[in-house]
């Protein structure tokens, strides 16, 4: 994480903006606090990506209250109407060096930077701009190694830069959270726990759909009892009808992370004007 902070000061003075990637599903905790100290005079638009798993009146929440803060913020989920909104997003944040190119009797090319933290979907953004693949991609956090400039217009290039978290998370409930979706990695956590915590906050903001999608029978289990309701219903059994853990464990967090749960937004945006909130529980269904 501290080299990927020395790679991004490095190439600060030759951005005009910054387009920083957040996961729909956590629009707050997926956001690196460093970046606002590190970008303060820079131009900056905001994805919330992954839009497709996320519940859209929640997005539409969340984009409203950024809006207020003055953020330009938009909904992305990599399709090819929502990569040409968000070209025109970066273009019409980039219009006053634009001008001042125009002014002068040049087109002038845009330089931006692509920031957020570990497989938040910087380079499948990437890709999609460009039309091809033309960086890494992966299902896990740390595969971008360095920054890399690509051109993907005639006045438009992008850098890719490595997921960057924060040194110290102090908010347990966000760094759960953000072992959900993989920008932790899974080898960090235990994964008994870390399931039993989704599968807690499934139930919660969804019950019907997860006891339904995993076959508990006992919706008020608690804890592990939770994990063992799953293991019965989906038949993660072992010889001897032992639990599978392991295997639950792995179909939980792969399900979640493919949006097969359905579309679910784990934290609720605050009123507009109100200061950014820590994270808190969702609401229920």
């Amino acid at each position: 994480m501290a080299k990927a902070k020395r790679l991004l000061q490095s190439q600060l003075s030759k951005i005009d903006l910054a387009i920083e990637l957040c996961d729909a599903r956590l629009p707050l905790s997926s956001r690196n606090p460093v970046l606002d100290g590190l970008l303060r005079n820079k131009r900056r638009v905001l994805l919330l990506c992954k839009a497709d798993l996320a519940r859209p009146e929640q997005t539409k929440a969340w984009l409203s209250y950024y809006k207020s803060q003055g953020i330009d913020a938009m909904e992305y989920d990599a399709g090819p109407q929502r990569t040409k909104q968000a070209r025109a997003l970066i273009e019409k944040a980039a219009a006053r060096v634009i001008q001042r190119g125009l002014e002068r009797g040049m087109q002038k090319t845009i330089r931006a930077m692509v920031v957020g933290v570990p497989n938040v979907g910087k380079s499948t953004f990437i890709n999609r701009l460009y039309g091809s693949g033309i960086t890494q991609v992966a299902d896990r956090p740390g595969v971008t190694r360095a920054n890399r400039w690509v051109k993907v217009g005639p006045y438009l290039e992008v850098m890719d830069t490595p997921g960057m978290l924060w040194p110290k998370i102090d908010d347990p409930l966000a760094a759960t959270r953000l072992a959900f979706i993989g920008t932790i990695r899974d080898a960090v956590y235990d994964q008994e726990a870390l399931c039993v915590h989704l599968l807690q906050d499934l139930m919660r903001v969804m019950p019907q759909a997860t006891a339904q999608r995993y076959r508990i029978k006992n919706p008020d289990a608690k804890g592990h009892e939770l994990l063992e309701e799953v293991c019965r219903g989906r038949g993660f059994l072992m010889r001897g009808g032992i639990f599978d853990f392991e295997r639950a464990c792995a179909v939980i967090l792969d399900e979640f992370r493919d949006g097969k749960v359905g579309r679910i937004t784990l934290e609720e945006a605050p009123a507009a004007g109100v200061p950014e909130p820590s994270p808190k529980e969702p609401s229920n269904e």
